[in-house]
């Protein structure tokens, strides 16, 4: 079996990863379109793969599952997703072990959204709160590497850009190793962003959330929940191609190819900044799909070998 590598030395070492995150399947359907994915991604090879935990950790026995089979199967770095959300912790307390004796190193902390029905977050008896508490407590259970979220557009809860800042120092005070940000479509308000968390102290690897757009409706839905914007000319190009499958996956996909190639390669710094260029790295949201991703990736490619 392949031996854990922690995210963070990989980010030592290597700039800029990239990541694929998927969720646990339902069906068993849906869990073969899931493997085929992973069959058609790993060539690419993701330094890992995250694997969400479902709303109200509904599919905790799933994730455990498929961050082993990842593992076991693929050869791919897993990272497990774990919340607050429904579990005292003792039951975390098991969870981070069972996680520990499979030799899954990776764990990406977060607070969880509240349960169907539930407008707000309710932490649960003899539970944790806040991601920055779930941060340190995996810190204490075990020799893990623990990554946390961050919004480049102010978590919706939040009451001001300030305290979301301060939050997120918490988080990265309370031991995360590094930081995966929200999807976004605005590099300009990323970037910005990104050096307002360096000047609060905020040095840790941050990786920039990506999901290429394949479905209207479901970006619009997305991007409501989670506080993201979609800049003017994308939305209207999509509303123009809405209606047309192929002609939105093509919209989607070249607009985050473009957003990939600026991030990956920003404007020039300040030549007395220390810092490289770049983001650290790349998390694509995929929703279980392989294609957009593949298609980015095959545009990345000619693009770099374009370059004389």
């Amino acid at each position: 079996m392949v031996r854990a590598v922690l995210i963070v030395e990989r980010l030592r070492h290597k700039r800029p990863v990239f990541s694929f995150e998927f969720f646990p399947p339902k069906t068993e359907k849906g869990e073969a379109a899931l493997l085929r994915s992973l069959e058609r991604l790993a060539p690419l090879e993701p330094d890992f793969v995250s694997v969400t935990y479902g709303a109200g950790g509904s599919t905790r026995t799933r994730t455990l599952q498929l961050v082993r089979r990842i593992r076991r199967d693929f050869g791919i770095e897993p990272l497990a997703h774990l919340t607050c959300v429904g579990a005292t912790k003792d039951e975390l307390a098991r969870v981070l072990d069972s996680l520990g004796e499979a030799d899954v190193r990776n764990v990406l902390a977060l607070r969880g959204d509240p349960p169907a029905g539930q407008e707000a977050f309710v932490p649960t008896d003899g539970g944790l709160r806040y991601a920055n508490e779930l941060v340190a407590f995996a810190r204490e259970r075990g020799d893990f590497c623990i990554g946390a979220a961050c919004y480049p557009e102010v978590h919706p809860e939040a009451p001001s850009a300030e305290d979301d800042m301060t939050n997120l120092r918490r988080k990265v005070d309370a031991g995360a190793d590094f930081l995966v940000s929200q999807l976004f479509f605005d590099n300009l308000g990323f970037l910005a962003w990104q050096a307002r968390a360096r000047a609060a102290g905020i040095g840790v690897p941050i990786l920039a959330g990506i999901m290429p757009v394949t479905n209207v409706s479901q970006v619009e839905r997305f991007t409501k929940m989670c506080g993201a914007s979609i800049p003017a000319p994308l939305h209207e190009a999509l509303r123009r191609a809405d209606g047309d499958p192929h002609e939105v996956f093509w919209t989607g996909v070249s607009y985050s190819a473009r957003q990939c190639e600026q991030l990956l390669n920003p404007p020039a710094p300040d030549p007395y900044s220390k810092r490289p260029r770049g983001v650290a790295g790349l998390h694509f949201y995929t929703l279980n799909k392989s294609p957009a991703t593949r298609a980015i990736f095959e545009i990345l490619q000619l693009s770099r070998s374009a370059v004389v």
